[in-house]
């Protein structure tokens, strides 16, 4: 079981940790919403819950609960650039299909 990041979502997430002066690395889960059923949820981990799975992909630190992991596991977290849009994509290899809009998806 593994999530992991791309040198290039590294490099962001740990340029905004350095910014924001804390943080432990990021926090990676899933919650219940949308048209398909589930959407991706990022935050900035201050500390590691004794519940979390923890994986390090190019010096930063992910965090993922149990209860994300089984809809998660084997994602790659990436940050694209596409014109004058950039944001993170989630390859993640269970994923079914994605809503129209693309905020939500299903396994």
């Amino acid at each position: 079981m593994a999530v992991t990041m791309t040198e290039r979502a590294a490099r962001h997430v740990a340029g905004f940790l350095e910014k924001r002066g804390k943080g432990v690395g990021l926090r990676l889960g899933v919650r219940t919403t949308g048209c398909s059923g589930m959407a991706y949820k990022l935050e900035y981990a201050d500390a590691p819950q004794p519940e979390d799975q923890q994986f390090e992909s190019h010096g930063v630190r992910i965090f993922v609960d149990p209860k994300s992991m089984s809809y998660i596991d084997g994602t790659e977290l990436d940050f694209v650039r596409e014109g004058l849009n950039e944001g993170f994509r989630f390859n993640n290899p269970k994923e079914k299909n994605r809503c129209g809009c693309g905020e939500s998806f299903n396994v």
